[in-house]
């Protein structure tokens, strides 16, 4: 009897999973929460990033294969809170389970005043500009309406994405699949600077040299580096700088920054380095972030100075990183935010895998890598499952589907998805677009139902 299993989340790992599991035989039901597949593709993926985002048409043809069933807006948790399937039901239903439902909250900062209104997560903030069905439309739009000044605090990829989303032309905007609402939000922003920290100095920023070059060709924007000292490198950035290719391109970029003339542009994206959010200062909101100069020791680790200087900011995004949250009845390693497993296989508190359970993706290693990344982890744990199942007969049946069919649950399946695509490559036509996102859940549901 052939093997069903069940793969927890339909973004990259996901999806990579199930075609992996199709290509040895076996049948996969693919679920997610949200009604819609490709999760961070969608969702996370700067809209501006055409190349990047396209690689949701290779998602969607492991979708097309005949071995996967997609399940989507369908919960995995605790039943008794809402969910509408727990974990225990699905390792009784399939042959093996594997979570891929990543890292998709924010890491917080620590520090007094982190909690005014106008300071917000880079994923809640990323959310709404992707047209995230679940993200806080008012929040985020209330905060952006206040700002002239925001404060971005990290220096990787996210954190660029942010900026540069801030500061760019509408024209570049305005050819995205950003849903209308947050097209007019931008449009209507009085944002003019946006400064950048970074607790370490230019050679540790995890930012790649793309994205990072992408700042200095926005029209009508001026990259500032504000502290020339900074390129006043300690051993271990020269290090860096003498051993990464890359490390070594960006900091000639940001170099080349700092000793231009500006030329009177309209905004400004300042970047500071060596700096960390020491306070946030408001009454009613945010209006001040103290930040604190730093120097990095001998291993790399950044140290505050006690030294400190202000900045007005009416908006302040952090973007320290994504961590993973705990499902009910899975393990769950508190301390890495991740969950345990030796090979993908999901292990208990004492090292013993638990049968039927396998991990993958930024859930399973934490949040690293770039989306191509998740096909080799992916294959890895397809493999350590795959071992487990060799010669078993099978479950037969038809997985969790009767469980949700007798609770009431109608998942959106791959012809609803293609009827959401459709409904939103014709909203995007009608404004002269490629597509546009459609952003609420109801519309979702209505547009796959149609």
């Amino acid at each position: 009897m052939t093997l069903r299993i069940a793969v927890v989340g339909a973004g990259p790992s996901g999806l990579y999973a199930a075609d992996a599991l199709a290509s040895a035989g076996a049948e996969v039901d693919v679920l997610d929460k949200l009604p819609v597949p490709f999760g961070l593709v969608r969702y996370g993926v700067a809209p501006d990033h055409f190349s990047i985002r396209s690689v949701r048409d290779t998602l969607a043809k492991v979708l097309d294969r005949p071995e996967v069933r997609l399940l989507a807006g369908v919960e995995v948790g605790d039943v008794g809170a809402g969910a509408d399937v727990s974990v225990d039901e699905l390792v009784a239903s399939y042959d093996g389970v594997v979570l891929t439902y990543g890292a998709a909250r924010d890491r917080r900062l620590d520090v007094p005043g982190e909690d005014l209104p106008g300071s917000v997560a880079a994923t809640d903030f990323v959310a709404w500009y992707c047209g995230h069905p679940d993200a806080d439309r008012e929040t985020m739009e209330a905060a952006l309406a206040h700002a002239r000044s925001v404060v971005v605090i990290g220096v990787g990829n996210v954190a660029v994405d942010v900026t540069r989303v801030l500061t760019a032309p509408m024209e570049r905007l305005e050819a995205t699949d950003m849903p209308q609402h947050v097209l007019d939000a931008l449009r209507a922003s009085h944002v003019n600077d946006v400064h950048v920290l970074g607790r370490r100095g230019p050679a540790q920023a995890t930012w790649t040299t793309k994205e990072l070059k992408e700042l200095g060709e926005l029209e009508g924007v001026d990259v500032v580096v504000d502290d020339p000292h900074d390129f006043e490198l300690e051993p271990v950035s020269a290090s860096l700088v003498e051993s990464d290719r890359v490390v070594a391109r960006n900091v000639d970029i940001l170099k080349s920054w700092s000793e231009h003339v500006l030329d009177g542009s309209h905004k400004h994206i300042h970047l500071h380095f060596h700096s960390r959010p020491h306070q946030l200062h408001g009454t009613d909101r945010v209006d001040t972030v103290v930040v604190e100069r730093t120097t990095v020791d001998g291993t790399g680790a950044a140290h505050g100075t006690g030294e400190t200087y202000e900045v007005g900011a009416q908006l302040v995004v952090r973007s320290v990183g994504y961590r993973g949250t705990a499902l009910p009845g899975v393990p769950f390693d508190a301390r890495r935010n991740v969950i345990p497993n030796v090979e993908g296989r999901v292990v208990d508190a004492d090292g013993s895998p638990v049968p039927g359970l396998y991990v993958a993706g930024w859930i399973k290693r934490g949040p690293t890598g770039i989306i191509g990344t998740n096909k080799k982890d992916a294959g890895a744990t397809v493999t350590s499952l795959l071992a487990d199942l060799e010669g078993a007969a099978g479950k037969g049946g038809d997985g969790v589907v009767p469980v949700l069919v007798e609770r009431g649950v109608a998942p959106v399946d791959i012809e609803g998805w293609r009827r959401i695509d459709a409904a939103e490559r014709a909203l995007g036509s009608s404004r002269g677009r490629e597509r546009t996102t459609l952003h609420e859940r109801d519309a979702l549901v209505s547009a796959a139902r149609t």
